[in-house]
């Protein structure tokens, strides 16, 4: 049933296939018909009805943590697909304008078979588009419309792409690579087979989505003033189900609301102790206004972020070793994020190696606009993004052996993302940060990710104001504004997605407490962090019994 599941997942999003380096489906793009999108939920609801009849009681531990991560992985992707985003969600952050403008940095070609595979995927772009427009169409004829501001960011994006010389694309970098060890015929039909997909189908298709976009769904877009999916028919009953996609949990927006107001209280606490110390200014308000308008605490190169990054990363790989028993074989890089999506992407984001071992782990640094790029954030967000966060979390459970492939490459948000944020901290413990001041951006860090829990639900389940989810956070958070606006515009995209950050951190770090509690001497924090990262990203309830069967 395992094996089931990811190869339909494998079949129905071929792209990120060809990310984990499974290249048998290099030639195709993700059908997103409804009558696609039918097909592929009929065969996950008969695995999960499986699932169900499958009494856990009498399997091995090994199987029945599997029965359970594939009973809430199949749950997961029946909920999501049920809220229908494809119908209004435009995303400037990683919408396919992005995505496959990308696509050349995840997919080598070694061979003219992975040439022509190649030219197959680029030529089916066209109908890509024409199809993400056609949802789009029918969800306005529902009543569904994306919020103003995303639309015009994704139409800026789709504008620069449509426009920009052939040879300047991103879709034509493939054509720069020299494959000396090929036939003439072979390069010079790859040459043509690509240049041609850009001009008669990529080319074209992004115009017809640049006019769709601007003369029928931004005059139907709603305004910055009502940016929930509240505000979209079965947004309410959609959001729920989105808080048990990302957080593996039954929780409620006012559950998770208030424990957000309460993270930012104590986090303001912390802020206001670190800021006497290091400024001489106790009160929050002046300390923010400290770390936003002192220019000595920005960059001023985008090489200057880029090279605090490799160094941040440098640090941590020299570190763990005393605070992990089993490290990853595959590496990871900083990679400077391409000036196609630069301008209205976030801070900074990883992505995993690919499986098959031909390309390491990439921390994704945006050096946009560095002057508004604090230099007190760079270290929490390195070690959150690359070591010993995301990167060591991600490709330890790719490397793992005998558990099936969904547990190794897929999971739970609030275990990955909580992960990540979790790390923020433990840098600390790990002696990573250089000062004081690189910790205020741990705290600036962790108040952003409280902020989430409080502007998520203020905008998808209580109505709040786009301007109301942004100025909480300039009043709660040291981060740029700029960096503020761009994150909620994320969070107005992804409903639910920014939640799990801080549902499972505080989840991982209760379970560390009560293990030391509980072992007092004989907790061993390497064996500890095994036991969480050894098994993939796990449902939270079955780490919690992961961590309760921990023995030190």
């Amino acid at each position: 049933m395992a094996s089931e599941y990811w190869e339909a997942q494998m079949e129905d999003n071929p792209t990120f296939a060809t990310v984990l380096g499974d290249r048998r489906f290099d030639d195709k793009l993700q059908d997103i018909t409804p009558e696609a999108r039918a097909r592929f939920d009929r065969r996950v609801a008969s695995i999960l009805e499986r699932c169900k009849s499958i009494k856990e009681d009498a399997l091995p531990d090994g199987d029945r943590l599997t029965l359970e991560a594939l009973a809430v992985s199949a749950g997961s992707s029946l909920d999501y697909s049920s809220c229908r985003l494809e119908e209004w969600a435009v995303d400037p952050l990683q919408g396919p304008q992005i995505e496959f403008a990308n696509m050349a940095s995840v997919q080598p070609i070694r061979s003219p078979a992975e040439a022509r595979a190649m030219v197959k995927r680029w030529t089916a772009m066209g109908n890509f588009f024409d199809d993400y427009s056609e949802n789009l169409r029918r969800g306005l004829n529902e009543g569904k419309a994306a919020v103003r501001i995303c639309l015009e960011k994704v139409i800026d994006e789709v504008q620069e792409l449509a426009s920009k010389p052939e040879a300047e694309s991103p879709f034509a970098i493939p054509l720069a690579t020299e494959h000396g060890d090929w036939a003439e015929k072979d390069r010079k039909e790859f040459r043509e087979g690509l240049t041609v997909a850009m001009r008669d189908s990529i080319e074209p298709s992004l115009k017809r989505l640049r006019d769709f976009l601007e003369k029928e769904a931004l005059p139907k877009a709603r305004p910055e003033d009502r940016p929930g999916v509240v505000h979209i028919p079965g947004g309410k009953e959609a959001y729920s189900r989105l808080i048990r996609v990302h957080t593996s949990l039954d929780l409620t927006p006012e559950e998770l609301h208030a424990t957000g107001l309460a993270e930012v209280a104590r986090v303001n606490s912390e802020t206001e102790r670190l800021g006497e110390k290091v400024f001489g200014i106790k009160e929050r308000k002046a300390v923010l206004a400290k770390l936003r308008s002192d220019r000595s605490l920005y960059f001023s190169s985008r090489d200057e972020v880029a090279e605090k990054a490799e160094s941040a990363l440098a640090k941590a790989k020299a570190a763990i070793a005393k605070w992990f028993g089993r490290l990853p074989k595959a590496d990871c890089e900083v990679v400077r994020m391409g000036e196609h999506e630069e301008k209205h992407s976030t801070i900074a984001y990883y992505r995993q190696p690919a499986a098959d071992g031909s390309r390491p782990g990439s921390y994704y640094i945006n050096t946009y606009a560095p002057e508004t790029r604090p230099r007190y954030e760079a270290e929490a967000l390195a070690y959150h993004e690359s070591i010993p966060g995301h990167h060591l979390q991600i490709a330890i459970a790719q490397e793992l052996e005998g558990i099936p492939e969904f547990r190794k490459n897929g999971g739970v948000t609030a275990f990955v993302e909580g992960w990540g944020l979790y790390s923020e901290r433990l840098a600390d413990l790990m002696g990573l940060y250089s000062s004081d001041l690189d910790r205020i951006g741990v705290l600036s860090y962790d108040a952003w990710r409280a902020c989430r829990l409080v502007v998520d639900t203020g905008m998808h389940a209580m109505k709040w104001t786009r301007d109301q989810a942004i100025n909480f956070m300039l009043e709660n958070t040291a981060l740029a504004k700029n960096n503020i606006v761009n994150e909620v515009d994320r969070y107005i995209t992804w409903p639910g997605q920014a939640l799990a950050y801080k549902t499972g951190q505080l989840e991982m770090l209760r379970l560390r407490g009560e293990a030391q509690k509980r072992l007092g001497a004989r907790f061993d924090i390497r064996k500890f962090h095994d036991v969480v990262l050894c098994n993939g990203a796990v449902p939270l309830r079955a780490l919690r019994r992961l961590v309760g069967d921990f023995e030190g």
